[in-house]
């Protein structure tokens, strides 16, 4: 009797569960989630696969049961961050290609699970599933912006944040948002480089960088740091 195959940690495997996650990665095609991209799937998959960690059998191969846990991990967050909100049509055997319906004629509040998600999850889906800005000319132009004082509010955030933020970040906030630059001139001047093909220079460090302002400024405005004048 052969003796039981020694289980690899997951650190130890973390190449094969990297290069398992990347093959996914041209198929991430969902454009409409657009605060998610292959990036943050790419974590959340990581930390997934991690948590089922204790119920990988060692006896049998690794990447036909990372493949399994990827391909579901993928369908709840699609699920969870668009399928959950969208209008019951694209499931619906009687939808047609051009947006009508074969039983009511057009795809609306007639059909019973239309109304209901209409009336029940249509605000959330618009929410949560950004769309063309020239789709929303008139409203975007009706907006008006009486009582917001954008350049002292900002002049207020940038005080706040220029205590919490370390030099690297200061830097990056006051390039990208104060001064306007493009991504490609900051990790320029700051030395960025990337081994990955296809890719801007720095473009991870400054993502890192971007969600790490983004996340003292949330901080903030919470806390009652930052003066909105409006």
């Amino acid at each position: 009797m052969s003796p039981p195959v020694q289980k690899q940690s997951f650190e130890n495997s973390i190449a094969i569960v990297d290069e398992e996650i990347r093959k996914r990665k041209s198929k991430w095609t969902l454009a409409a989630l657009s605060w998610i991209d292959f990036e943050d799937v790419e974590q959340i998959l990581r930390i997934h696969i991690y948590k089922k960690w204790s119920l990988y059998d060692p006896q049998k191969p690794l990447a036909p049961w990372l493949n399994i846990i990827i391909s579901n991990q993928i369908k709840n967050i699609i699920r969870n961050n668009y399928g959950n909100y969208a209008r019951p049509c694209l499931k619906c055997a009687a939808a047609e290609w051009d947006d009508s319906c074969s039983i009511y004629g057009e795809q609306c509040k007639k059909c019973p699970m239309y109304s209901h998600w209409e009336r029940n999850k249509k605000d959330a889906f618009n929410t949560k599933i950004t769309l063309p800005l020239e789709n929303h000319i008139k409203e975007v132009h009706d907006m008006t912006n009486e009582g917001f004082d954008l350049l002292r509010s900002t002049h207020s955030l940038s005080s706040a944040l220029k205590k919490v933020l370390k030099p690297a970040e200061w830097m990056v906030y006051e390039m990208l948002c104060l001064k306007n630059q493009k991504e490609e001139e900051v990790a320029k001047l700051l030395g960025f480089k990337t081994t990955e093909k296809n890719r801007s220079p720095g473009y991870k460090q400054i993502k890192n960088l971007k969600r790490s302002i983004l996340i003292k400024a949330k901080k903030c405005i919470t806390n009652g740091e930052v003066e909105i004048y409006g």
